[in-house]
């Protein structure tokens, strides 16, 4: 489970994130919403331990964030808004590299990787180096490396960016499957419909806080709509599409 409480992270005068505050249980995809500048990828920054809050608690399965980073992070796995993967390396060599991180013996390493290789259709390149790939592709080298110590939980920021139909279906049945072994998802999307199609709960965060939070059907009723998008439109006062 992750949960922050009163996170607030300033960049100069500008204060990108104001007091968010959310709870992401285990077992349960838990999606941020917001427009473009909101604060979303500011707040999981700060919850996966790439940036230290101003103010503020955030502990994974009870560990503290700040105080205590490495333990919580050993609890994650993560895929940032940028891969950043060494382009020299091949996707095989990226998950076997994060797997030694993570302490992984051989055997049961080489079992995941195959693993992770099969289900993301990386078969076609998992022996290619990784300069040069795709969006796409390198979005989903980037998901096997954040799965293969199988993590408790999962942050995902945009994690379909980029993929064509395939590799999305694909990414989305992954999360279904973390959240039906009772993982912990957290992940933000541009995509509406694929926030309402796959998470439970849903905290919409405008101008650094967070506006509102619950399933797609609350969001809803909450503010008299009946799509989500203009559930949307109305709580966070922005025109146009989600980011």
């Amino acid at each position: 489970m992750i949960r922050a409480e009163n996170l607030v992270k300033t960049f100069g005068a500008v204060r990108a994130v104001d007091g968010v505050s959310f709870a992401a249980p285990d077992g349960v995809v838990t999606g941020l919403l917001g427009p473009n500048g909101a604060g979303k990828t500011t707040s999981l920054r700060m919850v996966y331990g790439l940036m230290k809050p101003d103010s503020g608690s955030i502990e994974v399965d009870g560990v503290d964030v700040v105080s205590k980073p490495q333990a919580a992070q050993a609890r994650m796995g993560v895929l940032p808004d940028l891969s950043g993967l060494y382009q020299r390396l091949t996707p095989r060599e990226h998950i076997r590299y994060f797997g030694q991180l993570q302490g992984i013996p051989g055997g049961e390493l080489e079992k995941r990787m195959d693993h992770l290789i099969e289900i993301l259709e990386l078969k076609g390149i998992a022996d290619r180096r990784a300069g040069g790939f795709s969006h796409g592709e390198r979005a989903k080298v980037g998901l096997a490396r954040a799965l293969v110590h199988d993590p408790q939980n999962v942050i995902l920021d945009e994690p379909t960016n980029g993929l064509d139909v395939m590799s999305t279906r694909a990414v989305r049945e992954v999360i279904r499957h973390l959240r039906a072994t009772k993982r912990c998802v957290v992940f933000s999307s541009h995509v509406m419909q694929e926030i309402s199609a796959l998470c439970d709960r849903i905290v919409v965060i405008a101008r650094g806080q967070v506006v509102a939070e619950g399933s797609a059907e609350e969001l809803t009723a909450l503010t008299g709509k009946t799509t989500l998008e203009d559930a949307f439109v109305a709580l966070t006062g922005v025109q146009g599409e989600a980011a």
